[in-house]
């Protein structure tokens, strides 16, 4: 894959499906109707929801230093990509739903329903992941 279809697209497939240099597995958001699974499986665990621009230079960085974040204890953590532009109402249901200003890059946790933790751009790379273990 060329650097320019990794910053200017491919960004849904590769994340989901061809990055094996990290410990995440990412489960692919693209659907509105994911947010009631995710509210769902929030009673029981945290769950993350990492929002990427594809045509974002930040973005393209922090999601690399994101997945270093991650070590083998972390795998078990449900993830999940959502490219906002090719899914853009999907995002702005998000904010909605979770009452979080949009931003890109932007992870989200929730538990319980409600999103607990958000950080944006560089400050995702500061996340603590054990605590939501």
């Amino acid at each position: 894959m060329s650097i320019f279809s990794n910053i200017f697209g491919g960004g849904e497939k590769s994340k989901a499906s061809s990055n094996k240099n990290t410990n995440i597995k990412w489960i692919l958001l693209n659907a509105l109707e994911q947010l009631e699974t995710i509210k769902e499986q929030s009673k029981t665990e945290s769950i993350f929801i990492f929002k990427h621009s594809t045509r974002c230079g930040i973005s393209s960085m922090v999601i690399k230093q994101f997945e270093k974040l991650f070590t083998e204890e972390h795998q078990r953590l449900k993830v999940y990509y959502l490219d906002l532009l090719s899914y853009r109402n999907v995002s702005d249901k998000v904010g909605y739903t979770f009452q979080v200003q949009h931003q890109s890059p932007q992870l989200l946790i929730i538990k319980n329903g409600v999103c607990v933790y958000h950080a944006s751009h560089y400050d995702i790379t500061q996340t603590e992941l054990s605590r939501f273990l």
